[in-house]
């Protein structure tokens, strides 16, 4: 029993500290796929110039105020923001808390998740969604952009977990990634019909697409009804706070994010709870 108490503990931990060390890998993610992505825009374009390598691994990191090297001692997850006290060790730059904040709640996701699934196929399909979804969510944040070559592999990776119902059975996972496209579709369509302007993106089309591939059909409704609410809740909020027009576009991105991941790991249960009470 005490063995077994002691495994599980280790286990997490482990756990922590890969995803602590894959949050750092996200942040390079997050800050260099979409000047990837924009600098292959302009390669297609009529006049593509020549640029130097750039990807997620060339050039090496560096300060982005003062073009310094970052050193293996200063690039460690978390830690290094806190002995750095968020500051470039150079030129005394600021360093944006997201960092830290990125490596943080992979850890803790990454935590919860091997402790809710366990060391099973779901808990390392649960590991690659949740990393996944938060790479999404910054870079929607930061860009109002959900990359197809992020979405689109999660969502056949999700189809491909199913086939043996890891989260969801196989059909209605197909069903869900159906579904969950042409909700948000109809939705964008009926708004823009009525108001002229485009409430949605694509990528959220395919973002809720993927969820519904991962978790099915029957988890769609909470991730909708989670996100929006989330969305007008924190959104709000934000517009309010940063007195900014009322027009101004809110990510739903990272708003869907919060509502797949509530779905992942509570969307049984509080389904379970709903029809308790509703058949009470």
């Amino acid at each position: 029993m005490l063995n077994g108490v002691l495994s599980a503990n280790w286990l997490l931990a482990v756990t922590g500290l890969v995803g602590l060390a894959v949050g750092s890998f996200l942040n390079v993610v997050i800050y260099r796929l979409p000047i990837m992505l924009e600098r292959r825009w302009r390669e297609d374009g009529d006049a593509p110039g020549h640029e130097d390598t750039y990807n997620l691994i060339v050039p090496a990191s560096a300060c982005p105020a003062c073009g310094r090297k970052i050193r293996p001692l200063e690039n460690i997850p978390l830690l290094s923001w806190l002995a750095l006290r968020g500051r470039c060790a150079g030129c005394k730059a600021r360093i944006s808390p997201r960092y830290p904040v990125v490596e943080l709640l992979a850890a803790v996701l990454s935590i919860l998740a091997v402790w809710h699934f366990g060391p099973t196929l779901a808990g390392a399909g649960a590991l690659l969604l949740v990393w996944t979804l938060i790479a999404a969510a910054a870079i929607d944040l930061d860009h109002y952009i959900l990359p197809d070559i992020l979405v689109l592999p999660l969502l056949w990776l999700g189809l491909l977990f199913n086939l043996s119902a890891t989260f969801a059975p196989l059909s209605e996972a197909v069903i869900g990634a159906v579904a969950g496209y042409l909700v948000l579709w109809i939705i964008y369509q009926v708004f823009r019909l009525t108001t002229g302007k485009e409430g949605l993106g694509y990528g959220d089309f395919k973002l809720l697409a993927c969820l519904g591939a991962w978790l099915g059909w029957r988890e769609l409704p909470l991730i909708i009804l989670a996100g929006a609410l989330a969305g007008v809740l924190i959104g709000g909020t934000w517009l309010l706070v940063s007195r900014r027009d009322r027009s101004h576009p809110v990510p739903f991105g990272p708003f869907l994010v919060a509502g797949g991941l509530l779905a992942l790991f509570a969307g049984p249960a509080i389904e379970h709870a709903y029809l308790a009470w509703i058949l009470h």
